[in-house]
């Protein structure tokens, strides 16, 4: 459904515009996807822990839940203290919130409204916003926009976010998928030159005018398109650089839609060649200067030998591979951007050298490296 169909409270606000619905929202209006989210206990866990082990910064408070999904977050800071939760949630996953809340006997503190945060109107301002906004590489699918908004009408001065602050790391691995990739791309290749010596062939026609942006098609899907993966800490071949820091207390909707430009340093610690960069966050729950939190707990996405959360992490495949040596620096600057054709999609672009007195290092020359995030 694109609208709101069934009014789930007196402060529903709109439905999301149609094709933002279809390419985003759609899916979180399935119980299944919600099943996927719940049952990483990483995640549901972390944002348990925040909650509950801060019962004295929830107590009395007035919470709004951005996204609220199933309503499991609205639930948890009901259970804290909270005496009132506004649940927000922009698909029909709202009429399944509001029968969960009632079902745990907890509608006479959460209220859940459906529609989207940026049209609906509260009645009072609130203490804490808790949001699960995170994407992977932690800015896909933009939903921080939809935080920071809320944050803007909504939030009490000195009032907290959870979780209130965000960061982005970038880690040199090894990995098979490179090799893998490169040879997928040689057979796809392949199979396009056959393809192509059948069509003159049979039918007489010349495709010789496609090879060059079929080429520049392979490549990009192939070599320059990221990948979720489930990386063991003993794929990392160097220390991880935290290129950005978010404080989403300050963090400006201008700053977060502009370019994202930095630097980074890795250092090689065991024997490369580097297959591929992976991406991963972390964020934090400390609650706000004027309501900090009494534990703060931290919810990561970096390579774990107990397995990945369901965000894993991205791994950027770098072919041909770079030839590194223990002590060798791996430097440059990595830019995230949104993409044209979606604006919650992201495109990453790295600048790459290896610096170090090993040979690789003297070698090394600049290299460029432009991935979509799908």
């Amino acid at each position: 459904m694109t609208d709101v169909a069934m009014k789930v409270s007196d402060l529903d606000g709109e439905a999301p515009e149609s094709t933002d619905y279809a390419n985003y929202f759609c899916t979180y209006s399935y119980l299944y996807h919600q099943k996927d989210m719940l049952e990483d206990h990483k995640r549901t866990g972390a944002y348990y822990q925040a909650i509950m082990s801060n019962k004295r910064q929830f107590h009395n408070k007035v919470v709004l839940d951005v996204g609220t999904g199933s309503g499991i977050l609205a639930i948890f800071a009901a259970k804290a203290g909270a005496k009132k939760v506004y649940a927000v949630e922009a698909t029909s996953m709202a009429l399944n919130a509001r029968k969960l809340v009632a079902h745990n006997k907890l509608d006479h503190i959460v209220e859940v409204i459906q529609g989207t945060v940026e049209t609906i109107k509260l009645p009072e301002k609130v203490d804490i916003i808790v949001s699960e906004w995170m994407g992977y590489f932690l800015l896909r699918e933009s939903m921080l926009d939809s935080v920071l908004i809320a944050r803007d009408k909504f939030l009490k001065e000195g009032g907290a976010l959870y979780p209130s602050h965000a960061n982005m790391y970038i880690s040199p691995i090894a990995t098979k998928i490179t090799g893998n990739k490169a040879a997928d791309l040689e057979s796809s290749l392949d199979g396009w030159q056959g393809f192509t010596e059948d069509m003159s062939k049979y039918y007489q026609v010349d495709l010789s005018c496609f090879d060059q942006a079929f080429d520049e098609e392979q490549k990009e899907f192939f070599l320059g398109t990221s990948q979720w993966t489930d990386i063991h800490p003993s794929q990392v071949l160097g220390t991880a650089s935290c290129f950005k820091r978010y404080d989403l207390h300050t963090v400006t909707l201008d700053e977060l839609k502009g370019v994202l430009k930095a630097p980074f340093s890795m250092q090689v610690v065991t024997r490369g060649p580097v297959d591929a960069l992976c991406g991963y966050f972390d964020v934090t729950f400390s609650g706000s200067a004027a309501n900090p939190t009494d534990n703060n707990v931290i919810l990561t996405t970096m390579p774990d030998q107990t397995g990945a959360t369901h965000w894993g992490q991205q791994t950027f495949v770098m072919y041909p591979t770079l030839e590194c040596a223990p002590g060798d620096t791996i430097k440059g600057d990595i830019v995230v951007t949104r993409r044209n054709d979606n604006q919650r999609l992201l495109k990453v672009e790295a600048d790459v050298v290896v610096e170090g007195n090993s040979a690789f290092a003297r070698n090394s020359k600049p290299r460029k490296f432009i991935y979509n995030i799908d």
